[in-house]
């Protein structure tokens, strides 16, 4: 009978040692060897070498293309993430200099809204390219020329009507009649109110997307410089009839005039002072200038004043075309201040909703 053989016996463990100390001297061996391979391949370097940073960065393709007929203009490569729509513009321009920034309308769609200049590429990216739709603007002005230039002709049109030029009246006819006091205080009145807005487009109000198409600007000119000629050629015509009821009608309508330009500065000042703040969270307050109180009531209180004015002058110079100047100014500034009061809905509902947009009376 075979006896089972102990695996801790003495010849066993002897066995054991001997095979471990085999492979210890193997693995010792190899150590050496690894290191030694180490030390010959870095021998011929003076210093290590630093580590390789890999950039994370993605960049962007920008494929133009003309939106009538779906060709591609360019491709703007490289494009940072953080790259505005301005930057790709400016970038188009090099590429194309008969396209300059403020020519250039871009839409993500055909059909789609013109993009924002402040709009970062990366916003717009789904991939790598990003293809956008050109549109040519047309020539453009800045909002500031825009406004100087439309405020600045009725200002000197009315002026030229006003000392009677031998051209425009009969230099007899007007040495003979005698200019009612009614005539100087309109003309006073009328140079106060573009007076005015010259100095808040100067001083007061801050444009943003600095440009309009010129086509814009020849239509504003033509109805305010238009109207203009209309309104000082029948004010300061010799054969000019004062208003029916006479001092009072002139006085009460000459200060309802004063009063809503001076709310209507006010109210400028007021936008003014909470864009530039950046306090664009809550809807403009009342302060304690009496003026601001129309906030309570109207959520566009600027364009009340402003119908207030023209509705005074119409009373206080009591002449046609005056009347019809202030009637379409009304319906204007109606429909601007309807979509404006549309945006303070979206933005500050609960103090918006139970005010009017223009009218006080109409909620």
């Amino acid at each position: 009978m075979l006896k089972r053989q102990n695996p801790s016996t003495p010849e066993h463990r002897r066995d054991l040692a001997a095979h471990g100390g085999a492979l210890s001297m193997s693995h010792n061996d190899s150590r050496s060897f690894f290191s030694l391979s180490q030390l010959v391949l870095s021998a011929g370097q003076i210093k290590p070498s630093p580590a390789l940073k890999h950039s994370k960065i993605t960049y962007f393709e920008v494929e133009i293309v003309d939106v009538q007929s779906k060709k591609q203009i360019c491709i703007v490569d490289k494009v940072p993430p953080a790259s505005t729509l301005l930057d790709v513009k400016h970038k188009f321009h090099k590429a194309c200099p008969q396209w300059y920034p403020s020519r250039v309308g871009l839409q993500l769609e055909r059909n789609g809204p013109f993009l924002k200049d402040s709009i970062t590429i990366q916003s717009l990216a789904v991939s790598s390219i990003v293809t956008l739709y050109f549109t040519d603007l047309g020539q453009q002005v800045g909002w500031t020329t825009f406004f100087l230039t439309e405020y600045t002709g009725p200002l000197l049109i009315y002026l030229l009507f006003y000392i009677r030029l031998s051209t425009i009246y009969d230099q007899v006819e007007s040495r003979k009649n005698f200019r009612h006091p009614v005539v100087h205080l309109a003309c006073f009145c009328h140079c106060l109110h573009y007076i005015r807005h010259l100095l808040e487009t100067l001083f007061v109000h801050k444009f943003s997307e600095g440009h309009t198409p010129l086509k814009n600007m020849i239509k504003g000119c033509a109805f305010y410089w238009g109207f203009t000629s209309w309104i000082a050629y029948y004010i300061n015509h010799p054969r000019y009839t004062p208003p029916s009821f006479g001092h009072k009608q002139v006085s009460y309508a000459a200060l309802a005039f004063l009063m809503c330009e001076a709310g209507n500065h006010f109210i400028n000042v007021a936008l003014a002072h909470q864009s530039s703040s950046g306090n664009r969270t809550c809807f403009p307050s009342p302060t304690y200038n009496p003026f601001t109180w129309l906030f309570l009531l109207v959520s566009c209180p600027n364009y009340t004043y402003e119908a207030g004015s023209w509705i005074s002058f119409t009373v206080m110079t009591q002449t046609l075309p005056v009347g019809i100047f202030a009637f379409l100014m009304v319906i204007q500034m109606s429909l601007w201040a309807q979509k404006k009061h549309k945006l303070y809905l979206k933005r500050f509902y609960p103090e918006v909703r139970r005010k009017a947009a223009m009218i006080p009376i109409i909620f």
